[in-house]
């Protein structure tokens, strides 16, 4: 067994394994304020800015199935967003990839984990109905960002003390 000095503890190689899988994550991006966007250019900068796709992605699906359940009056199923979703994306001279019922469910599931969307039955809406506002002030930030940060503040304060250790 190799052993590693640091000038005062000894540390085993065999320590116990931490796990390093994720609990919970969110990828949150800031950009420019959203006046002067409309339509499908601010629904992908929401998408963009919430981390549901990544900077200069082409395979940018999930925001014509997000903007279709954002002007959506009613509960909308799933066979019906691919419609509208694949009739928006032909309408706005975009290619047709990725509108499969397949990558549909999976990109209604990748909002519904963020909590933007719910489903009942087989319809999905925004969820509870709520403005996006407030989805993401009562769900967003005060499941996934609060969290988040407070876990970041202990990792934080039990590197401090570990440093303190070295230090002296």
């Amino acid at each position: 067994m190799q052993d590693y000095w640091n000038g005062s503890k000894t540390f085993s190689a065999k320590m116990r394994k931490i796990k390093e899988t994720p609990l919970s994550g969110i990828i949150l991006r800031k950009y420019e304020k959203p006046f002067r966007l409309e339509g499908r250019e601010l629904v992908k900068k929401l998408c963009l800015s919430l981390g549901l796709l990544q900077p200069g992605d082409t395979r940018d699906v999930i925001v014509d199935i997000f903007y279709v359940l954002v002007k959506a009056k009613q509960p909308v199923e799933s066979k019906e967003i691919e419609e509208r979703a694949a009739f928006f994306r032909k309408e706005n001279n975009l290619t047709g990839l990725g509108i499969t019922p397949a990558n549909v469910r999976r990109q209604l599931r990748r909002l519904k984990e963020l909590m933007l969307i719910e489903k009942k039955g087989k319809y999905y809406s925004l969820t509870e109905g709520e403005s996006l506002k407030n989805i993401f002030e009562e769900k967003i930030r005060k499941f996934y960002i609060e969290p988040i940060s407070e876990r970041v503040g202990e990792y934080c304060s039990y590197v401090d003390k570990l440093r303190e250790e070295w230090l002296t």
